[in-house]
């Protein structure tokens, strides 16, 4: 019999002896450690939450230096748990990263998409959409903020973790003709339409650049005075929707207490930077409800109709410039970063979607428009 079969054998006779005795967690079989030394000698280990002078233990709780001659020693491992990650709709406390459920004390539940920071004070905000921090316009510049979201458990005000402070409102189709609501200062006026008409032509030429790319073609299309002038006076007839059409839907709350958010989004990491979204480019996300998903841009500068649950009942809101994936998100996740695939750069800002696409806004229009910064 070997060394170490001998071993296994006094271990397997005198085990539950041993994990009988107070603040024993475990026995294993490995090297004895002498001072702070390993040591060649193999030992039965007793493995304990905590590991006390012997003047702390009483008699029967000692670990025997030696046990049918085999040596012993005592290792401590702290207390052991499974490594279990919560899942993001969990009550996320001291550390509350980005990621996660969160929402108005009105609504159900949505998504903490990051920490951002004012371009003017550097004072820590944190970014999700309009419908998820300020219910849709329904809100009041600040209302409690809960995480996780009330869906979720959230308690008004036990899990209040910040407060609205600015949104962008959202125009509804229904409601052209009433007054936005006021959305906190300061916020920046946006433009509807992200760069006017000759940001649309920028964009289409370099839509049809990348499917030239990709079909192998060495053409390329160029922008030029007279493409700009001819958008011109579509600019009159744009004027008539610019009315109910939106850039964006996103918000910033201010965290009660900073230093209690983390940037490092799940799974994901900290952001450094931003990046245009392009056809064709894989990206991810973490959110509420699917966790950290991944997708690739399908579509850009798209005009869509976004279906809204209001306090007044359904309203649709127009949105223009924004960008279309394949699906990889559902309810709950609105507020998510989209980040790219490759390196740890926003794209956008997640706010709609449906079994069959998701979509968001380009983050660099969300930044501007909130005069925010990573």
């Amino acid at each position: 019999m070997t060394v170490l079969q001998q071993m296994l054998q006094v271990q397997a006779t005198f085990e539950s002896q041993i994990l009988s005795k107070p603040n024993v967690v475990g026995v294993a079989v490995g090297l004895k450690e002498t001072e702070g030394v390993w040591t060649d000698t193999i030992a039965l280990v007793a493995l304990v939450e905590r590991k006390l002078p012997l003047t702390a233990l009483s008699a029967e709780a000692r670990i025997p230096r030696q046990i049918d001659s085999i040596p012993t020693d005592v290792y401590e491992v702290g207390q052991l748990k499974a490594l279990q990650l919560l899942p993001p709709t969990s009550r996320f406390r001291p550390t509350i990263p980005p990621g996660v459920s969160i929402g108005h004390f009105a609504i159900t539940a949505g998504t903490l998409g990051a920490v951002v920071k004012d371009r003017i004070t550097g004072e820590k905000l944190l970014l999700s959409n309009n419908h998820v921090f300020a219910n849709s316009n329904d809100a009041q510049v600040g209302d409690s903020i809960l995480q996780p979201g009330p869906a979720d458990g959230g308690q008004n005000p036990g899990d209040a973790v910040a407060t609205l402070e600015r949104y962008v409102p959202l125009r509804y189709i229904e409601d052209a003709d009433n007054p936005l609501p006021d959305p906190g200062n300061p916020t920046p006026t946006p433009n509807p339409q992200p760069g006017g008409c000759n940001a649309a032509v920028s964009a289409l030429v370099a839509l049809t650049n990348t499917i030239a790319r990709i079909g192998g073609s060495d053409r390329r299309v160029v922008e030029t005075a007279s493409s700009q002038a001819a958008t011109a006076s579509a600019a009159v007839t744009a004027k008539a929707h610019a009315a109910v059409d939106n850039a964006l839907d996103a918000a910033l709350a201010k965290p009660n207490d900073p230093t209690a958010f983390s940037t490092d989004i799940r799974h994901i990491g900290t952001i450094t930077g931003t990046k245009a979204p392009q056809i064709g480019m894989a990206v991810r996300k973490a959110g509420r409800t699917t966790d950290y998903t991944q997708s690739m841009i399908t579509l850009l500068n798209a005009t869509v109709n976004v279906g809204y649950v209001t306090v007044r009942g359904p309203r649709t809101a127009r949105f223009t410039g924004q960008i279309i994936a394949q699906p990889f998100s559902q309810g709950g996740d609105s507020g998510s970063l989209v980040v790219d695939g490759a390196e740890n750069k926003a794209v956008g800002l997640l706010f709609a979607g449906s079994a069959m696409a998701t979509i968001f806004t380009p983050i660099d229009v969300v930044l501007a428009a909130l005069n925010a910064t990573f």
